[in-house]
């Protein structure tokens, strides 16, 4: 077990924290200023940020490669400040240099003899060229621009949903509504030839999607909520629905990126990746605020009533968006997709615990019983998908 499988455990551990907390941060903000598109947008396109990051990084890196090429290069200089000694010690080195690159550039006559039966004329590898190739295997910047360009929408509207309902639910139902999202990312990978569908795979999604409908049924209830039992049952309702399709998103979302960036993301710059949804949600994306106004979704835009408000906005959006979206990408790439979902789910009980301290909340046995239903589902399936690829 590397340092990174350690690191990207701690990432989930904080991802995990740094959720429940934003969460409940959001909540508490839809009590003065209820605008779920306005913190979808802001915490979304915050994300613009780490262009500029990756820029820079870039930047130091081409820098730090020119530095060394100079000393590397100084260092083997045909004259010497002290003594001529060394000139013919130097001047072997360079011939056998030179002589090493014309052995390595020449054809044998054995590599004559294996094309002549019929085996393909490779050229040699030496053992640093594997590194080498795995780094060019990381798609351009370009290529990075044009996956996020279309991959931008379907995190837009996964961000939205997950806002929405928890405008409308407590944290606990979003989380175990959002945290299905393991399920249906098995079943939209079946469909586009990313994974497969087993038994053990089907058994999970229908424990799973039981455990769901017995938290929609499931009664909680608050000693903070001031809306009548029929009011509270419907904007239950509404949040339950809004976590569900937040969850069909994000298991949409992550079978295209596995589709296009590799299984573990491992040939995309993360930091480029979110830089560029970032800019294209604040320039393509801030009209939708119109006809979601339109169609009733949405109440009428407005901005914060006070600086306060403000500067929660931001400083939620940076953490609760830009750095736990980050440290959940990196969490994949670094251990392995089985290992971040099943961390994600831990989500579920920090939540009801967190709800319970917080606002006082109490849980049906129904509830409680389907959220175990939905946990045990996440452990079917994963489990299943590790031995399968055994």
């Amino acid at each position: 077990m590397g340092w990174k499988y350690q690191a990207g455990l701690g990432l989930i551990g904080a991802f995990v924290l740094i959720w429940i907390t934003s969460a409940e941060i959001t909540q508490k903000i839809f009590t003065e200023y209820r605008q779920p598109f306005a913190l979808t947008y802001l915490g979304v396109s915050l994300m613009v940020i780490y262009l500029p990051i990756a820029l820079l990084r870039d930047w130091f890196c081409i820098l730090l490669d020119k530095n060394m090429v100079k000393n590397l290069f100084g260092n083997r200089s045909l004259t010497s400040t002290s003594t001529g000694l060394d000139i013919p010690l130097r001047i072997n080195e360079l011939n056998n240099s030179l002589e090493t690159d014309l052995r390595s550039s020449l054809i044998t006559d054995k590599d004559l003899s294996e094309r002549e039966e019929g085996w393909p004329l490779i050229a040699k590898i030496d053992k640093d060229e594997p590194h080498v190739l795995e780094q060019r295997s990381e798609l351009s910047s370009w290529a990075i621009a044009k996956c996020s360009l279309y991959l931008t929408p379907i995190w837009f509207i996964t961000e939205y949903f997950s806002n929405s309902a928890l405008a409308n639910t407590s944290v606990a139902s979003t989380t175990v509504l959002t945290s299905t999202s393991g399920l249906f990312t098995l079943f939209f990978g079946a469909l586009l030839g990313q994974d497969s569908i087993t038994i053990a795979k089907l058994v999970a999604v229908f424990i799973s999607m039981a455990g769901v409908a017995m938290t929609t049924v499931g009664k909680t209830w608050a000693a903070d909520e001031f809306l009548s039992a029929s009011e509270s049952r419907r904007h239950n309702i509404t949040g339950d629905i809004f976590g569900l399709l937040s969850a069909i998103t994000y298991g949409l979302f992550t079978v295209l990126l596995k589709k296009s960036a590799g299984s573990e993301g491992d040939k995309v710059d993360v930091q480029k990746f979110f830089g560029y949804i970032g800019l294209f949600t604040f320039l393509g994306l801030w009209w939708l605020i119109w006809p979601l106004n339109a169609a009733g979704i949405e109440p009428p835009f407005r901005f914060p009533h006070s600086q306060s408000v403000g500067e929660v906005l931001l400083l939620n959006g940076f953490v609760g968006s830009v750095l736990s979206d980050y440290f959940w990408a990196l969490s994949v790439v670094w251990t392995t997709p089985l290992v971040a979902t099943l961390g994600m789910s831990l989500t579920m009980p920090l939540a009801m615990v967190a709800d319970m301290v917080i606002h006082g909340r109490r849980y049906s046995a129904i509830y409680i019983f389907g959220c175990l239903q939905v946990f045990a589902g996440f452990i079917i399936a994963n489990l299943s998908d590790k031995f399968s690829a055994k």
